[in-house]
């Protein structure tokens, strides 16, 4: 779907290295800070974006997501308003950027205006963790209009039957959750979702990209050697909550290095 995803990821296969995608969240502690956070995280080695849409409700997000959703919304960070740290992040970067959001607000800001808006913005994509694949088919149809990657998600409980379904209609990459629960870091066993990987690969192709739970460059390494790329959310946000942004930096760089060696 989209061309700048899917050249940064298919370069990262060619070069047999593990994407590193990094969640912030737009808007917490704030919109200028946030576009100098991916600017940063970007050089400490990240590979895409996965920029959060705060929302009142993020039933998928643990608690530090939760309370940067919060921090952010008291900030007056709206859809309008990120929009504008897409267009900022544009002015000095070509790293590949995912929304993250929930239905409920991207369908009250219009679904095909949302895709048109954001992508004419430079953003490549979106995951709405709340959206049935089943329930998807028109807002598929509308993001393959616009080169627009909407994101599958697979976990370790979907049946060999649904994961066909999704892996078969999937674009940019499958979204691999590592555990049950939300979002936050913990100690996983990344061996479970490595077997549902294996099986996704009958399937599919696309990189497969391993989130929830990841919190230390160790930890990341391990869950690297079952896919093609790790997502990192609460760690660097936690972080960021703290008021040591620089500290999250480091845990980018550091999680580089590791999956690097």
């Amino acid at each position: 779907m989209s061309k700048r995803m899917n050249e940064r990821l298919a370069k990262l296969r060619a070069d047999g290295r593990t994407g590193l995608y990094i969640y912030v969240t737009a808007g917490c502690p704030s919109a200028e800070a946030t576009v100098d956070i991916v600017r940063r995280a970007e050089e400490a080695g990240a590979d895409l974006i996965e920029l959060g849409l705060p929302f009142s409700d993020p039933m998928a997000d643990g608690p530090v997501i939760q309370a940067a959703s919060v921090e952010a919304l008291k900030n007056g960070m709206t859809m309008k308003k990120a929009l504008e740290i897409v267009k900022e992040i544009r002015k000095h970067s070509e790293i590949p950027i995912v929304g993250m959001g929930y239905i409920n607000m991207v369908n009250h800001y219009g679904f095909e205006r949302f895709v048109t808006d954001f992508k004419e913005a430079g953003m490549d994509g979106v995951i709405l963790p709340d959206v049935p694949h089943e329930e998807s088919e028109e807002m598929r149809r509308i993001c393959a209009a616009h080169d627009f990657t909407l994101t599958e998600f697979i976990t370790p409980g979907t049946t060999e039957e649904r994961m066909a379904e999704t892996c078969r209609h999937a674009a940019g990459f499958v979204y691999c959750v590592s555990n049950y629960g939300v979002t936050g870091v913990k100690e996983i066993d990344y061996s479970i979702i490595g077997k549902v990987c294996s099986a996704a690969r009958r399937y599919t192709d696309i990189p497969l990209a391993i989130g929830f739970g990841i919190g230390t460059p160790e930890a990341a390494a391990r869950a690297a050697k079952q896919a093609d790329g790790v997502i990192v959310g609460s760690a660097v946000v936690k972080h960021i909550l703290d008021g040591d942004i620089d500290g999250g930096i480091q845990l980018i760089a550091a999680m580089r290095k590791a999956l690097d060696n």
